[in-house]
This record gives structure tokens, sequence and C-alpha cells, in this order.
């Protein structure tokens, strides 16, 4: 599998270090994390670099933000979401699909989220998109999908895995697409499942140059796997900032 870029990008790193953390016990479940000087002092990286960081393990569900005390450890995410398997660009679009255009087209190991939503082992190679996605020229949404590593895909969807190779081989010379619409393509006899969350956050820094709004813009995070039978084989997260069109939502219990 070609490989485009870094491996792992830095603020990808950071959220792993902090995540381990978690996980080995560091910072147990109800624990509240440093403040951020300390956190930033003992990791020794930039706060700018640490808040955008801990800001995806918040809209991961690792950390909750609570008012007074800090940032905690969570026990478990949230289950709000919405169930339609169908890709972004036409959900919001209102009747006219948005434009995708891609950023990124590379793979890269696994982070706590993809192991957890794709069960990927540690040293997977795992095809990441990320896309913005323009409506009447303005950037109305942020797209981060993963597919599961092609030797699983290969096994319980090879259909999938031969439309992904392909797409990306005439990347250069045809439109851009998301992922899902690639995956629902190659599933016409393949039945898919899918489930969903949905969060507040704010943009970021990064995230607010890419969409071109202040770091500090409220939106909303929906991350979305998606299943063929048991097995997870697409994991997503949209960041849709604040004026982005509506997205039908379904409230679970």
């Amino acid at each position: 599998m070609a490989v485009s870029g870094q491996r792992r990008r830095p603020v990808v790193a950071l959220y792993e270090r902090i995540a381990d953390a978690v996980h080995d016990g560091t910072y147990p479940p109800g624990s509240t994390l440093p403040s951020e000087p300390k956190l930033a002092a003992e990791l020794g990286v930039s706060r700018p670099a640490l808040r955008e960081a801990l800001l995806l393990l918040q809209e991961d569900g690792l950390l909750t933000v609570r008012r007074g005390v800090g940032r905690t450890v969570n026990d478990r995410p949230p289950r709000r979401g919405f169930e339609h398997v169908q890709p972004l660009e036409e959900l919001i679009g209102a009747g006219t699909p948005l434009r995708v255009r891609a950023l990124l087209r590379t793979v890269e190991e696994p982070t706590d989220f993809t192991t957890q939503h794709l069960l990927a082992p540690a040293r997977a190679e795992l095809r990441f998109w990320e896309s913005v996605l323009t409506g009447e020229g303005t950037a109305a949404a942020l797209s981060h999908e993963w597919a599961a590593a092609d030797e699983l895909l290969d096994r319980v969807h090879p259909e999938f895995a031969r439309a992904l190779r392909a797409t990306e081989e005439r990347a250069a010379r045809a439109p851009a697409v998301s992922m899902l619409s690639v995956l629902l393509g190659a599933s016409r006899e393949t039945a898919l499942s899918a489930h969903s969350g949905i969060t507040a956050t704010l943009l970021g820094r990064r995230r607010g140059d890419q969409l071109g709004r202040p770091a500090d813009t409220p939106a909303v995070l929906v991350t979305q796997v998606v299943r063929v039978g048991e097995t997870p084989v697409l994991a997503a997260k949209h960041m849709l900032p604040t004026g982005a069109p509506a997205l039908p939502v379904l409230q679970s219990h």
C-alpha cells in the first residue's frame, strides 16, 4: 500500500500518548487531568498542540470538561446519533449534494479511535481520507474517514477493497468522493448497518484553518461506524461548524 505524507500526524501522536496514560491507569476513570500548563510541561509540548489533542480526546468520549473541575476521564461515550447509511455530502445537501474536496489520502497506524471502532491491531495500516465538503463556495464540513485494514476487507468485503484501490488510482483524474460513497457503491449486494454519535465541540485551530473559521467556532461532531455483519469496515468523524446545513438526527435511548 502506498504511503503519502507522515505515518502519524503530530497531534495524533500526542493524542495517543495521553490515551495510553488513560488506559494504563495513570489517569483512571473519574480522575482529573493536570492543568494545561502543567500537562504541557510534563509532556514537553506546546499548549496549542496539547489543546488540539485534548479536544480530540474529548470528542472521542475519553474526556469530559466539567466547569470548575477541569478535564475528567470518562467511563463511556455518549449515544446520540443519526443512523442513515448515506454519504454526508448527500445527507446534508438539502437536495443538492455538497462537493468533496480531498485534502489527504494516505495510510496511518491505528489511533485509539480506530482501535476502538475498527478493532484494528496495533501495527495495522489503515487508509485515511481527509476531505472538506463545500456548497456554494462555503466549507460546510470536515470529514475524516478510515477503512479497515486491506487484509480484513479482502475477506469480509472484497468489492469495497477493490473499489478503494481503484478510486485512489484514478484520484488525479476524477472528482473526489467520500469513502462512504465508495463503500455504498460497492455494497449493492452486501447488507450494511451503522451506528453513530453526536457531540458538541469547538473547531480548534487546525480544523478552523481548514474550514475558514475561527478556532473557537462551535461545531457538531458526528462519529459513525459502518459494519458488514458484526465486522466494522469504516469509521468516520465529521465536523460541522455553526451555520452548516441541517443534519437529520435520531435520538436513541
